[in-house]
């Protein structure tokens, strides 16, 4: 029996919310995930509610702990972070051990610092890495590969928009809100000119049609500018756009140029820190699955030749589950589909080379997430 036979999964940060939600679709597949983490009570109360799941004690922050219970072809699916902070050695212990990986992190700084590390070494022992794979970004990757295969050999520039409905700001968690506003200080990654520049987050304001009405989002990021550029070369641009609140698109503007010409001062963290401590305001934890089916999440992507005043070569809109419910659901999903999956392709990739377009894109039908 070979080794991708007994692949098995391994939950790391299920005890979280996020993790919880991964574990919640793990078993409704039918999947039996070991559970991994450092606090041994709570995984040992948590396995327990399952049906005794196997769980394992590990030091995230060590490579060798995690080394010790991973075998080439299990998959390790992750939901620890700030992953900037705590994610590098969860990267590196399944990239030397030809695992497979899958995360749910949203900094895309994190991933493109994974790719320059660890994509060679995931190469040489066959282990696919899959980072960001939730709804930060696989919605955005999705909807941009379709616009830019419709919109053919003149597509020059993609812009690329988040938005949901429903009442979100009770529908996000603690720690989104959290994130949401360290973001503010730091760059964002978009792809100009052929190549990957740094632009202040929210330096700029872009208006997307949604359902016959216009709304603003700011300027973000996504590994969509890192995946994209090899699917189509001839992309020039590529922006990605955070449209959850319309209506403070452009106020954020000015709270991003005050707050990153703060902390270039002696001090001005804690001024920042307090400029933006009402972004973070709301429920602690994160939102219930009551709260989750009041929200929807709403990704649009609009191909274009770039050309100033120029229509649409092509435009899709997709709409599907809260942010949440949605980023459960396709780590669970890809999950699934790496275990017992055989050396092949490997390495740092993003959805649509993992899985090629059709398959994704008839997962996330599946997932309730589709074209309108």
């Amino acid at each position: 029996m070979t080794s991708e036979e007994n692949s098995r999964i391994l939950l790391l940060g299920a005890t979280g919310y996020t993790g919880g939600l991964v574990l919640t679709a793990l078993l409704r597949r039918g999947a039996r995930p070991v559970l991994a983490g450092r606090n041994a009570a709570a995984l040992a109360a948590l396995a327990g509610r399952h049906g005794g799941l196997d769980h394992v004690v590990v030091d995230a922050t060590r490579p060798a702990s995690l080394r010790r219970h991973l075998r080439r072809g299990d998959v390790l699916v992750t939901t620890v972070g700030p992953f900037e902070r705590l994610g590098y050695p969860v990267a590196e212990a399944a990239a030397e051990a030809g695992a497979h990986y899958i995360d749910s992190t949203g900094e895309v700084g994190f991933v493109r610092a994974v790719r320059d590390r660890y994509d060679e070494r995931a190469r040489e022992t066959g282990a696919v890495m899959l980072p960001a794979f939730g709804y930060d970004y696989v919605p955005g990757i999705l909807a941009g590969t379709l616009a830019a295969r419709q919109a053919g050999a003149a597509v020059r520039t993609l812009d690329i928009g988040y938005f949901a409905t429903g009442p979100l700001w009770r529908g996000i968690s603690q720690g989104t809100r959290t994130t949401m506003r360290d973001g503010l200080t730091l760059p964002s990654p978009t792809w100009r000119g052929h190549r990957l520049v740094e632009e202040r987050t929210a330096s700029r304001v872009h208006t997307f049609s949604l359902g016959g009405r216009r709304k603003s989002a700011f300027l973000v990021s996504g590994t969509e500018v890192l995946f994209l550029p090899s699917d189509f070369p001839a992309l020039a641009d590529i922006t990605v756009y955070n449209g959850w609140f319309p209506t403070l698109s452009r106020p954020l503007t000015l709270i991003s140029s005050a707050v990153n010409t703060l902390t270039g001062l002696p001090g001005g963290h804690r001024l920042a820190d307090a400029l933006t401590f009402p972004l973070t305001l709301g429920p602690a934890g994160g939102p219930d699955a009551t709260e989750r089916a009041r929200t929807r999440s709403y990704v649009v992507a609009v191909a274009s030749t770039g050309a100033p005043g120029g229509a649409p070569l092509a435009e899709v809109h997709l709409e599907g589950p809260s942010a949440y419910s949605l980023t459960g659901e396709l780590m669970a999903w890809a999950a699934e589909s790496l275990v017992g999956r055989p050396r092949g392709a490997a390495g740092v990739v993003g959805p649509v080379e993992a899985f090629g377009l059709e398959t994704l894109q008839a997962a996330c039908a599946e997932m309730g997430l589709a074209a309108v």
